[in-house]
């Protein structure tokens, strides 16, 4: 379940009541009257079955209550309530298959900003796949396949696609075309300074072994990242984090990124174009699965929402 707390003027109050009680899948509802100092108003909070969140906060939307006050969800991981219990059943559909737009939206604007972290990460990636390169190393690549930051982005863009959100989608974007070229230039330096130091002799990537399934661009290579993309969104959709950390290992995003500043460094300018190929296809397999994916939710729930209006006789 997901708790809702809402902050609004009081003369709102009566309308909100009436909107939390009128939804059978809302339990839990509490009214702290002028209780909210900054903005002025009554706290009313209440405890939401994941399915039903949607329609009660596009209502409460209906009201301004985002500009008037604030609208805030919360996951519940645990709740020993009968009422709850009730309230999950009355609502129509599955937790697991129930998307919060808004909740995905706010997540994933999070975690597409481009900022000092998300740079960091994506330079520390780079780097460890530059290291697995240079050392033939497949175990440094799929460690660096797990740090890179590259899918919070990604499954931005598709969202921001989906629901027509285009400062989403200017924001998704700026982190890709500026991480991914300083994450580069940075690892470019390194990988040159590990020569000076010795540390390396740099002759050709061609005697690669262990690591050169990277840059290897074929059929499957998309088939990878769509599949890869598509198993990312519904991970982020279902809350399922376990699921996202196999597809950071499924694709070669960042690797790809890593052996295309190597091969370069090191003249072999044909793989350094393919290895960005394959960072490329990798990019666009990943935003199209996701795109996809909630294109399917989104019909989804256009589907049951038509169908409960008609239950209804409207």
């Amino acid at each position: 379940m997901l708790h809702l707390r809402v902050i609004a003027p009081a003369e709102l109050r009566n309308p909100i009541l009436n909107v939390l009680q009128r939804e059978p899948g809302v339990t839990h509802i509490v009214l702290h009257p002028n209780a909210a100092v900054e903005p002025a108003g009554d706290e009313i909070t209440a405890d939401i079955a994941r399915e039903a969140a949607n329609d009660v906060v596009e209502r409460l939307k209906s009201l301004d209550v985002q500009n008037l006050g604030a609208i805030t969800l919360e996951v519940l991981d645990t709740v020993l309530s009968s009422a709850a219990y009730h309230a999950e059943d009355a609502a129509d559909g599955d937790a697991a298959d129930a998307v919060v737009w808004d909740e995905l939206v706010a997540r994933t604007r999070d975690e597409s900003q481009l900022n000092v972290t998300f740079l960091l990460f994506l330079c520390i990636a780079c780097l460890l796949a530059a290291v697995g390169v240079l050392t033939d190393s497949p175990v440094t690549v799929v460690g660096a396949m797990v740090v890179g930051p590259e899918f919070g982005p990604l499954a931005a863009l598709a969202v921001a696609l989906v629901r027509r959100r285009m400062s989403l989608a200017r924001r998704a974007s700026a982190a890709l075309l500026i991480g991914f070229p300083v994450a580069m230039a940075v690892t470019a330096g390194a990988t040159l300074g590990f020569e000076a130091l010795g540390w390396v002799e740099l002759t050709s990537t061609r005697e690669l072994h262990g690591v050169d399934f990277i840059f290897q661009v074929g059929p499957f290579s998309f088939v990878v990242a769509l599949l890869a993309g598509a198993a990312g969104m519904l991970s982020l959709v279902s809350a399922k984090s376990a699921a996202l950390v196999g597809v950071f290992i499924s694709v070669t995003t960042v690797p790809a990124a890593g052996f295309a500043v190597v091969a370069a460094t090191m003249g072999d300018w044909d793989i350094a174009a393919q290895s960005v190929a394959q960072l490329a296809v990798n990019l666009v397999g990943i935003t199209i699965a996701g795109v996809l994916v909630l294109a399917v939710y989104r019909r989804l729930q256009t589907a049951k929402e038509s169908g409960g209006r008609r239950s209804a006789g409207v």
